[in-house]
């Protein structure tokens, strides 16, 4: 049987601020508790995470301010857009995500929301300590000089 090649699965929405806001640790795929109304929403394109983040709370991790609009077609059906959702992780992985917030003061940062190749709603989250103003220019400095030293290698050639 022929292997099937990578691919890469296309993101509903993604966090593109969070590269740059913090400095990103270990990246985790979590599943994301979802209603039929929820799952249209995102099939259609229509989600916001880029000011969202993910919190500890009774031994389970929650999606905090995801931003999934209502499925106009759902009528009365509908979901609150701003509700919290629970992620599903393993046990392992919620203790040590917990354990790195109460102790080293992360945040628990969501950067990519996408279905996988059976169709399942999942988010990557990653652990990311937050920047301050002088990384975040040191960051800015550093990737304006890549594209200057690119284009100058282009201009030579």
């Amino acid at each position: 049987m022929a292997e099937k090649p990578e691919r890469r699965f296309k993101a509903v929405a993604e966090n593109r601020k969070a590269r740059f806001n913090y400095e990103i640790g270990e990246v985790i795929e979590a599943g994301i508790v979802l209603t039929g109304s929820e799952v249209k929403s995102l099939r259609a394109g229509k989600a916001t995470i880029a000011e969202s983040y993910a919190d500890a709370r009774a031994g389970e991790i929650w999606l905090i301010n995801a931003n999934i609009p209502e499925y106009l077609q759902a009528h009365r059906y509908n979901h609150l857009p701003k509700r919290p959702r629970k992620l599903l992780l393993h046990q392992r992985q919620i203790n040590k995500l917990a354990g790195a917030v109460e102790r080293e003061g992360m945040t628990i940062v969501p950067l990519r929301l996408y279905f996988n190749e059976r169709g399942r709603a999942k988010i990557a989250i990653a652990l990311g300590k937050g920047k301050k103003l002088h990384d975040k220019r040191e960051t800015e400095k550093k990737r304006s000089w890549e594209r200057e030293r690119g284009r100058l290698m282009r201009e030579k050639g």
